[in-house]
């Protein structure tokens, strides 16, 4: 019999967590968790075709000659994690603005001192394009080992037409050529740039001249604001969200991260995600439920500024869809370790392990509009990863130090 060699059967697992099936929002018990045992997965074309009993679907490749990729130790398979906030795209390092933080430093007197997000936009500024995509493919190198298949990346250190587009390009052009798949964001509004005076007549540039270019190249279908006292206004901001949004552009918003607004903004201007969320409260919570916007969660940065983290045990108690991502970036966040970010925000705000779990990979998904991922199911990506345990609890009961051994993106084992 001709060998089919699209038709790979990979297994057999000892536990094979699918996340199916779960609720979209809210609390998540981990009961409700689709757990197989001694499981494999079918897979054709880079997509799941079929899961089950592993000794049912070897008779069924055996018998039409599909291509068998045996897995030979105990290992439990979960779906690729899906980190839907990052700033991986940047050149430079600030190390210097660490110390000083923890030294005790404001964040305005690491500003003065030459420190913070303008001191990246000049680094990344200075970099060449080919040095962007290098610092980038590196960081995605590091994530794919870790088991992230799906990561957005934003731009937002660049702040100029040419330097967002320098940023954007980067970010197609490792997408182009790597396993980890990107989903590219706009964050030209990041803060308002050195060379501009008026944060609004900014914002009106990015909009006339940089998202057309944007669409027109096909580089981001995405936008994001930064919305805080140190970077813009509610209302400069919804005007800005409003126009990008008319122009065919998915929303989301950096909100709540030191003081409330954004998420209010969010919710008005329709944006799929409110990311950062530390400040947020009953109310917040009440106003992102009711427009379905998730709620997006950011441990990294909590973990790097010394603060606490965003309630996401009363957002998922107040009915929220949770999703978990590592804010990774040079600045306040620069760890990017998902896996151990969740397991460790977990554990601080008393999450079910069906809870974490799902906030990086199906929620994850949500929270950048995909519906092909984020679950081991029929007709969904074959964006697979297995630990080497025979029991899914280890995962998050070793927060983050138990790592995947195996890593496989469409079907192909990378």
């Amino acid at each position: 019999m001709k060998q089919d060699n699209n038709h790979t059967l990979i297994g057999p697992f000892k536990q094979l967590v699918t996340m199916a099936g779960l609720p979209q929002a809210g609390p998540i018990v981990d009961e409700e968790l689709e757990v197989l045992e001694n499981a494999g997965v079918l897979v054709y074309d880079g997509h799941i075709v079929l899961l089950g009993r592993y000794d049912q679907l070897l008779n069924i490749a055996q018998e039409k000659g599909y291509s068998l990729q045996k897995v030979a130790e105990p290992m439990v398979l979960l779906p690729g994690l899906i980190d839907a906030h990052t700033h991986i795209c940047f050149a430079g390092s600030r190390a210097n603005d660490y110390a000083m933080r923890v030294a005790g430093k404001t964040y305005l007197e690491i500003a003065r001192s030459g420190g913070g997000i303008l001191d990246s936009v000049r680094k990344t500024r200075e970099a060449s394009l080919v040095e962007l995509v290098e610092l980038l493919r590196k960081r995605c190198d590091r994530h794919l080992t870790e088991g992230v298949t799906t990561c957005e990346v934003k731009s937002g250190y660049g702040l100029t037409t040419e330097e967002e587009l320098k940023m954007l390009e980067a970010i197609q052009l490792v997408n182009n050529h790597h396993a980890l798949e990107l989903i590219p964001t706009c964050l030209a509004a990041h803060m308002r740039p050195p060379e501009h005076t008026d944060s609004r007549l900014y914002l009106q540039e990015v909009v006339t001249q940089l998202l057309p270019q944007i669409k027109e190249q096909g580089l981001a279908n995405r936008v994001d604001i930064f919305i805080e006292d140190t970077a813009f206004n509610e209302e400069d901001s919804l005007e800005y969200l409003n126009a990008a949004r008319e122009m065919g552009f998915e929303i989301t918003v950096h909100a709540d991260q030191f003081s409330t607004g954004g998420s209010r903004i969010a919710a008005e201007a329709g944006a799929v995600s409110a990311d950062h969320l530390e400040a947020s409260a009953a109310a917040e919570i009440a106003l992102m439920r009711e427009a379905s916007v998730v709620a997006t969660v950011l441990p990294g940065a909590s973990l790097g500024l010394g603060m606490h983290y965003a309630p996401a045990r009363k957002m998922l108690d107040g009915g929220l869809c949770l999703a978990i991502a590592t804010d990774w970036n040079p600045g306040s966040a620069p760890m990017g370790d998902l896996l151990m970010q969740a397991a460790l925000l977990g554990a601080a705000e008393k999450l079910t392990s069906a809870e974490t779990l799902a906030g990086i990979t199906v929620r994850a998904a949500k929270a950048l509009n995909l519906s092909d991922r984020g679950t081991i199911e029929k007709g969904r990506l074959a964006d697979l990863i297995a630990f080497p345990t025979d029991n899914y609890r280890e995962i998050l009961y070793q927060q983050g130090k138990l790592k995947p051994t195996k890593v496989w993106k469409r079907g192909i084992e990378v």
